[in-house]
């Protein structure tokens, strides 16, 4: 499945013909690549697992933590969003 999302993500990049590999990558870029591994490997820790299966188990069972969990996600995702450009990602 990872190989599967790798390579869709190269096909997609390829159709939007954004697909242009260099050998050399903005020092921003480099720094917000292991900031958001750091924490996506943290949060996978903290979770036990699959936090994404975490969220789909507990809002299809009606409980609280997957209603928390798309709460923080979304927060996250907007506080992410907002500090792109301090990293030189547009």
């Amino acid at each position: 499945m990872n190989f599967g999302i790798m390579l869709g993500a190269l096909v997609a990049a390829a159709l939007a013909r954004k697909f242009s590999p260099s050998a050399k990558m903005p020092k921003g870029h480099i720094i917000a690549a292991i900031i958001g591994g750091l924490m996506l490997g943290y949060g996978a820790r903290i979770a036990f697992g699959c936090n994404i299966g975490a969220y789909f188990s507990g809002i299809g069972s009606t409980s609280m933590h997957g209603w928390l969990w798309f709460v923080a996600a979304f927060a996250g995702s907007i506080i992410g969003t907002k500090l792109r450009p301090k990293f030189g990602l547009t």
